[in-house]
């Protein structure tokens, strides 16, 4: 400090303190100023003295989530047109109710260049129906006191319920009206359009968005375009969606929309027989008009690449490493392979990667893993993630690097797995305590052909797994020179910086 020159300060000043970067602020007194006056407060007993509460809310159970009682509890039901019907009735705090509906439609061949209308169908049927408005339809919503989203594309669209007992019957109703009779209004169509559109526009310039699209593309086979599997380009949604027509969205659902391939839970407190009789009605009649074939996935081996994409004047930069894996959730590693990523990063805060690039060296917001594999096919992946200032890109790479090398080389040990089976059995216990993740559960078992007792058995397998059945199984999986590394942000900045 004592050998600085007045000339440095001038040039720091010059530098750093620009006008076109200052915010200027006036004071402008007033003569006869208006000041907003407090009254004294009241006194709190006067003001209870008389207070009734509401109606008691009704406490719910002790519920046992566990596999073996979700099982017991829950009736499957097949009607005569193969749609699946989970019902698990339990009593829940505030009588409350979960349901999830999935209608599933289509094939490889029928679905070829129908992915936007598709998106477009499910985005339309709360906008309005044959006799309701897009505003009379929520405020029905209200009255019934439910959370009803819809959300899509061509693998088929998805319904979630949440209200209470005394409202899901008349909640299901309203619910297949929407499914069956939209009106399409042409306003609400225009007005849709434009709204997806400026969310595809924002995204251009988003760091991990722009990333997120770049590993699906390198992570994805080079599908034909009129292929619903294909990866589409920003440009390419964007020229999509302008060129979408209001017919399109009417045949897409007249072409394809049914129930004969449905599957439909309900968990929580809800009158049996009538939802039984409702689903039903509702259901069984009402066939898809083209035949539903499961669209395949196959692995693909993805090359290996390391790219980094530069996003002007974004304060945060995203992070994604993905490779593609031959594996599915009934392979016999999977239990190993399932813990072993909980300990690197899908624990969080108390996994390898959280320990070393958030906690201990501060280089990233979040960071974590991912593993997954399917319940039909041969697919999986292996990825992780970060979100991080774009300075710290290459001590983040560096870093995360040696997490993975450490891994591969010196493998977990003893305590790190018994705490780990511990921490991952009650996250299980905890997911399954939750009425909305137990309703996607019964749901999504009915279509892949699993039950609770399938969860029980590989719960069993992880609690015995060894240490060097998990060490084993990440090194035969986990290869570092097939990952696909992309990285987005403002590099450019950052080199700049001093």
């Amino acid at each position: 400090i004592e050998k600085v020159t007045p000339d440095d300060v001038y040039n720091v000043a010059k530098k750093y303190l620009k006008p076109s970067n200052r915010t200027l602020g006036i004071f402008v007194p007033t003569q006869n100023p208006d000041r907003a006056i407090i009254p004294e407060a009241p006194n709190v007993e006067d003001l209870v003295k008389n207070y009734k509460g509401r109606k008691e809310i009704a406490a719910g159970e002790a519920f046992d989530p566990s596999p073996e009682n979700i099982q017991h509890r829950t009736e499957n039901i097949q009607l005569k047109n193969g749609a699946q019907i989970a019902l698990l009735k339990k009593e829940n705090r505030g009588n409350s109710v979960t349901a999830r509906i999935k209608l599933r439609y289509g094939s490889l061949k029928s679905l070829a260049g129908k992915a936007t209308a598709a998106e477009i169908t499910a985005d339309m049927l709360n906008k309005g129906t044959k006799t309701m408005t897009r505003q009379q339809i929520q405020d029905k919503l209200d009255a019934l006191k439910a959370r009803v989203r819809f959300y899509g594309g061509y693998s088929g669209v998805t319904v979630s319920i949440e209200t209470e007992n005394e409202f899901l019957d008349e909640t299901l109703q309203l619910v297949f009206d929407l499914l069956k009779n939209p009106a399409f209004p042409k306003e609400e169509f225009d007005k849709l359009i434009q709204e997806d559109l400026a969310q595809i526009e924002s995204q251009q310039s988003d760091p991990q968005a722009i990333a997120n699209y770049e590993i699906q593309k390198l992570s994805t086979a080079p599908y034909p375009k009129d292929d619903p599997r294909y990866v589409s380009s920003f440009e390419e949604d964007i020229a999509a969606y302008k060129g979408a027509q209001l017919e399109d969205a009417v045949a897409f659902h007249k072409n394809f929309y049914g129930g004969s391939n449905a599957t439909v839970s309900v968990v929580g407190d809800f009158d049996e027989s009538k939802i039984k009789n409702t689903l039903s009605d509702e259901l069984s009649n009402w066939n898809n008009p083209t035949p539903y074939h499961r669209i395949k996935n196959k692995f693909y081996d993805a090359k290996p690449v390391n790219k980094n994409i530069n996003t002007p004047d974004k304060a945060n930069a995203m992070f994604f490493v993905n490779q593609n894996l031959k594996l599915s959730k009934n392979d016999p590693d999977y239990p190993a392979l399932t813990l072993g990523n909980f300990m690197l990063g899908g624990g969080f805060l108390n996994s390898r990667l959280a320990t070393r690039i958030r906690q201990k060296e501060g280089l990233s917001y979040g960071v974590g893993s991912w593993l997954y594999g399917s319940d039909l096919d041969q697919v999986g992946g292996f990825g992780s993630y970060a979100i991080y200032a774009p300075e710290n890109v290459k001590k983040l790479e560096k870093a995360y690097n040696e997490e993975i090398a450490k891994m591969l080389k010196d493998g977990f040990t003893d305590e790190e797995v018994e705490a780990a089976k511990s921490g991952w059995l009650q996250k299980q216990v905890v997911n399954r305590s939750s009425d909305r993740n137990l309703s996607r559960t019964l749901e999504s078992n009915l279509f892949v052909k699993k039950d609770m007792l399938w969860t029980k058995k590989f719960e069993q397998q992880v609690k015995n797994l060894t240490t060097t059945q998990i060490n084993a199984a990440m090194k035969k999986y986990v290869k570092p020179e097939k990952f696909i590394m992309v990285k987005a942000g403002d590099f450019q900045k950052a080199d700049a910086k001093p």
